[in-house]
């Protein structure tokens, strides 16, 4: 008989800075999903973004402080050990190890332009794409070419007490 896999949820992201939006939806796919962990994944720099407003050693720490009192939410730079940026490779890493079942967690924000993203069906074939409902993108997102060509099985869309900011919106203040 084969072990159960282990769940863990991936929140990639520059985080820049991270914020009470990123721990609501950590803990709210932890309890939905019965997740052991949620891991947020800091990326250098996101390939869709202009340059990042903090340094990555400061961004990581910022997070950790956030998530300080959640012991299931881990902050993890992974970059440099898998040789790459991409959330697909990151994902191959965890994949390979046979250990892990993977739900991948995303804002809506993203989900409309997932189709973009380098190997974006090597991400839906190897993950749980769990999809978090923004302010003002769930009509866009429901639309999306990916969402539109993924199954109930491969991408769920979760409706839940929305926090309204965003990294854009902090950097402005």
């Amino acid at each position: 008989m084969k072990p159960k896999k282990i769940k863990i949820g991936i929140l990639g992201g520059s985080f820049d800075p991270a914020h009470k939006g990123h721990l609501a939806i950590s803990k709210e796919a932890i309890k939905k999903f019965y997740l052991k962990s949620v891991i947020w994944a800091i990326t250098n720099q996101n390939p869709f973004k202009k340059k990042t407003s903090n340094n990555l050693k400061k961004r990581i720490n910022y997070c950790k402080k956030i998530v300080r009192n959640n012991r299931f939410i881990k902050v993890k730079y992974f970059e440099d050990f898998i040789n790459s940026n991409k959330s697909s490779d990151l994902v191959d890493y965890f994949y390979r190890t046979h250990r892990y079942e993977l739900f991948f967690l995303l804002g809506a924000d993203n989900l409309v332009n997932f189709h973009k993203w380098y190997k974006w069906k090597n991400i839906l074939k190897k993950t749980k794409l769990i999809v978090f409902d923004r302010h003002g993108y769930k009509k866009r997102s429901l639309n999306s070419k990916t969402y539109k060509n993924s199954t109930n099985k491969t991408v769920t869309f979760v409706e839940f007490n929305k926090v309204n900011i965003s990294s854009s919106q902090l950097r402005k203040i």
